[in-house]
């Protein structure tokens, strides 16, 4: 899992120490020097599945519960990633998220979003040249709405020119694999889950669009009581969207 390993070496506070762990229904918080956020994967849980240290871990370095990342069980996995992103302090511009700027690039192109993200299909489709939808969950593919399995991965990346990855792929180890396809797209990826670590464009990332928590108490009082999308609307003025472009560097 080299993406994995690189984004965990690459961590700014490597010593800060877990002072909250939220599970809830639809995002996972961790809270160490920064409060880091991440989707929440595998819920429900069968009843005989275990949470590794469940109810010890604040009080961990939260370096190694970012090892949590590597794990197969997608809600371990999910807290892992939250703890990484509590040891990454704000960077990148307040400019917008990154769905904006998707769509604006997709103008006119062969665009993909890897990820059903909250977006007008029909918006895209009708400025798009060709747009289509990956998705893992089979509830949701459609090829007629433009939504395919992720299986088609390779044949759809392969010549896309502008591509969305959510940063939740990193909880199910799938998003080293996608950028690995992306070979001449520009791509951005994107999402609460996501690290803004420089790491990602060694891997291909063009852009990486994160959120920063403002206010970790009132994050975690929504997302406790089963708080849905990371947006405005939801959690006010305790959130922000933040983006780097790998030109930045240039």
């Amino acid at each position: 899992m080299p993406l994995i390993d690189d984004l965990i070496a690459s961590a700014e506070y490597p010593d800060a120490i877990v002072n909250d762990v939220r599970v809830g229904v639809t995002w996972t918080a961790v809270v160490s020097e920064h409060c880091g956020l991440a989707k929440t994967y595998g819920i429900p849980v069968a009843h005989k599945v275990r949470i590794r240290d469940a109810g010890n871990m604040i009080g961990k370095k939260a370096i190694d519960l970012a090892e949590y990342a590597k794990s197969w069980n997608q809600v371990e996995a999910s807290i892992g990633v939250a703890a990484l992103n509590s040891m990454i302090g704000p960077k990148g511009s307040l400019e917008g998220n990154g769905l904006k700027l998707f769509k604006e690039k997709a103008i006119g192109k062969h665009a993909v979003m890897v990820g059903r993200f909250p977006i007008s299909i029909e918006e895209i489709s009708a400025s798009a040249k060709e747009f289509w939808i990956l998705e893992l969950n089979p509830a949701i593919v459609n090829p007629e709405g433009r939504v395919l399995p992720v299986t088609a991965a390779p044949t759809v990346l392969s010549t896309a020119d502008v591509v969305a990855v959510t940063g939740s792929t990193l909880i199910n180890q799938s998003l080293e694999y996608f950028l690995s396809l992306c070979k001449q797209a520009f791509t951005i990826v994107l999402g609460p889950s996501t690290p803004m670590l420089d790491v990602l464009y060694d891997y291909g990332a063009n852009v990486i669009a994160g959120t920063e928590v403002l206010r970790p108490e009132g994050v975690l009082a929504v997302l406790s009581q089963g708080g849905g999308r990371i947006h405005p609307r939801t959690f006010g003025d305790d959130i922000q969207f933040r983006m780097m472009r790998a030109s930045d560097q240039d």
